[in-house]
Parts: C-alpha cells; structure tokens; sequence
C-alpha cells in the first residue's frame, strides 16, 4: 500500500513551487521527519520533510520543474505513517494538515485522519516545518521542551512565537544595575502608538535638497520691520506648503485602507511638530489654505503656546492633513522624519546657517537649509514627491514668487 505525500501549503499565499533537489531515490528507506527534497519559492528555499516512514516508491517531479501546492510530490509504501498505527490506505495524502506553518493545507487536500493516536504523555514534540524549524533555531528555543499544540504532538508556529514572547519578556523585565526604567504612558505613550503604526502601515520614502534661503530670510526681515506681530520662518514655509499642496493635491491625502481608496482632500489642515515639556505634539491649523500670511503667523504663535502650556483644544490636535516640521530649532541639519499618521507626506525643515554657495558662477557665502520630505509611496511616485519639493525650494529661494500664486 502507497501513500502519497502532496506539496504542502508553504504559507504567505504562495502556490507553487520548483523542485531543486531531490534527498532521496527511488528505493531508499525514509524516516519520519526526514527532509526529501529542496524546493524554491518566490520567497526563498525550502526544505520539505515527510511526515511518513516507509520505502520511496515514486518521485512525482523532476529537478526543475514546478509543483502546485497539493499536487502529488512523493509515494512511500511499507512504513506506518506520520503519527503511528497503521499504514495509510493506498494513495491517501499524507500530512498532519499542519504542515510547515502549522496553518494546515485546507481545501480539498486536507483528509480526516484514520490513523491511531497515542496517548498525549508518550508523544514527543515534532517539527514537520522548516520555518518553524529556523525560527526556533534563531531565537534558541529547545523545541524539545515545548508543549506541542499540534495534532499528534506537532509543535507549531504559534508554540515557537509564544516562547520567543515569554522569552523577550523575561529578558525585557529582568533587573539592570544602575538603569533607570520609565513607564511608557499618557503622551509618551501615544506618540509611540502612532509612530509605530506609522512606519508599520505607511511604506515611506524620503528625498531631500538643499537650498538657499537668503532671500527668504530677507524678506522675513522686511516683513517684520512692518508687521504689527513677528512673522517667522515657519510661517513663512507654511504658506509655500500650502500652495504646493494646492498644486500638488495628491500629497494632501490619506489611504482608506478599508475600501481601498486613496482620498484627496479639498482643505488643507496644517499640522507642525511642536516640543513641549510633555513631549512632542502636533497642533493643527485648519483651513490653513483660507488664511493670509499674518492669519497663519497668528494661528502658529497661538497653537504653539497653548502646545507648551498644555491647554491646546482636542480638536486643535485632530483632523491634519499635512505635517510640517522645523527640527533645525535643534541646531540639525537633516532628518528621515516618520510621517504623521494617516497623512501622505512631512516636510522636514534643517538649521539656516551660512554656507558656501555658488551664485552665477562665483563662490559666495549664504544662508542655505536642508528641506526632506517623506511621502506616502502608494499615493504618489517619486515624480509628484520632487515636484512638490521643487516647488517649496523654488519658492524658498524665490519667495517674491508667491505674489502670483496669491
């Protein structure tokens, strides 16, 4: 009696794979747990064990060629399957259902079980995955000493998982001479939540260039010389933020996840980091397209205060669609920022300090800064990300430039 082990399910949505190498021949004796063949993936190789004992009696596919997940892939005979008792009936699949993952191969190649079981306490812990394998491996956890969740005393992902967890745990609570430990709660806490999901959901990437701002540091001079309240350079890139965001809309976004939509938005709502003695926030001016320089200057100066004093309105902390954030207040030069979560883009502003520059083919010296920007790759390219970023430095450099766009 023969019994057919078919290609597992190897996880990941994968549905096929190549055969590399064969382990064993036609004739040779086969142990339970034994690896037969090396197969490759669209994610990696694999070594495929067998889950049964007995003599190979047939090779379904030849080095080279490709092999649904469920096709046929080996046929033993004359050895007592995987678990014990019996041998299978003629041609049954083998497997355990749980087979490299331990998410089980499902559909229509997932059979009930005939054979006998033994008794929990004389089943020993087995490994019929790779993965499971490499990822015990890796962390050093001893497999012998887990509590198999699997049928037949399989040990699976998920028992790996929760002794790397128990085993981070330990090491994470275990006592550090002289260290200091900080609850992470309340501001910290949250600002940690969403960066973290930030990088987890966004795939982001960053382009930057330098520019000079002489001029625009000129014309903040002028501006203030006439202004009734002090206009700062953030003020200043907030209103060349929110004209690129007009010519660019497609970083004044978010992706709904949930219907699969990107969504572009009429308004612009312009959120800024702002550091406080509570940590980081970032207060929102909204309608920030509707209000003239001095309107916005305004609103920056309020929400920063409030920011530091801690009384800023919920709803003044809410509802951003585009972040801007002057960390050259540091006295840095450039940053990869971590987008404000679920906005499309952050433009990072570096230190103003004199540097050498080449102006019509002479070397003088300038007031030159760092812009990065960090954008939403499924809203947009790379193309609309530099437009965008050419446009601010453009403007940065040519700020007179922004009387025709008013």
């Amino acid at each position: 009696m023969n019994t057919v082990f078919h290609l597992p399910d190897l996880g990941e949505g994968l549905t096929e794979a190549e055969v590399l190498e064969w382990r064993v021949a036609t004739g040779d004796t086969v142990a339970v747990d034994q690896i037969v063949v090396d197969v490759e993936t669209a994610k990696a190789a694999v070594e495929v064990p067998i889950p049964v004992a007995g003599t190979v009696v047939e090779l379904y596919a030849q080095p080279g060629s490709v092999v649904a997940v469920g096709a046929p892939l080996i046929a033993v005979s004359g050895g007592p399957a995987a678990v014990g008792g019996p041998a299978a009936a003629p041609e049954e699949p083998a497997g355990s259902g749980n087979v490299l993952i331990g998410y089980g191969t499902g559909g229509a190649h997932a059979k009930p079980s005939r054979r006998r079981r033994r008794p929990a306490e004389a089943v020993a812990p087995r490994v019929i995955s790779p993965v499971v394998r490499r990822l015990a491996k890796s962390h050093g956890i001893d497999v012998a000493a887990l509590a198999p969740s699997g049928r037949g005393g399989i040990v699976l992902r998920r028992d790996v998982e929760a002794a790397i967890a128990a085993q981070r745990s330990t090491v994470e609570s275990r006592p550090v001479e002289g260290a200091t430990r900080i609850p992470l709660r309340g501001v910290r806490r949250s600002i940690a939540d969403k960066l973290v999901r930030s990088r987890t959901e966004i795939p982001d990437a960053t382009t930057w260039v330098d520019v000079d701002a002489t001029a625009l540091v000129a014309l903040r001079r002028e501006l203030n010389q006439a202004a009734t309240a002090p206009i700062g350079l953030l003020a200043l890139l907030a209103r060349i933020c929110v004209a690129g965001l007009q010519r660019f809309p497609e970083l004044n976004s978010y992706v709904d996840t949930v219907r699969a939509e990107i969504v572009q938005l009429p308004h612009v709502n312009l959120g800024f980091a702002a550091q406080t003695d509570r940590g980081l926030v970032v207060p929102v001016v909204h309608d920030a397209h509707r209000l003239t320089l001095t309107e916005l200057a305004e609103r920056l100066r309020e929400r920063t205060e409030a920011a530091r004093a801690g009384t800023l309105a919920p709803g003044h902390l809410t509802g951003g669609t585009f972040t801007l954030n002057n960390y050259g207040v540091f006295g840095v030069d450039g940053s990869t920022p971590i987008i404000n979560h679920p906005e499309a883009a952050l433009l990072g502003v570096g230190r103003v300090m004199e540097r050498p520059w080449v102006v019509d083919g002479q070397l003088a010296v300038r007031s030159v800064a760092q812009l990065s920007l960090a954008f939403d790759h499924r809203v947009c390219d790379g193309g609309v990300a530099g437009g965008f970023l050419r446009f601010v430095a453009d403007h940065v450099e040519h700020p007179h430039h922004l009387l025709l766009l008013l």
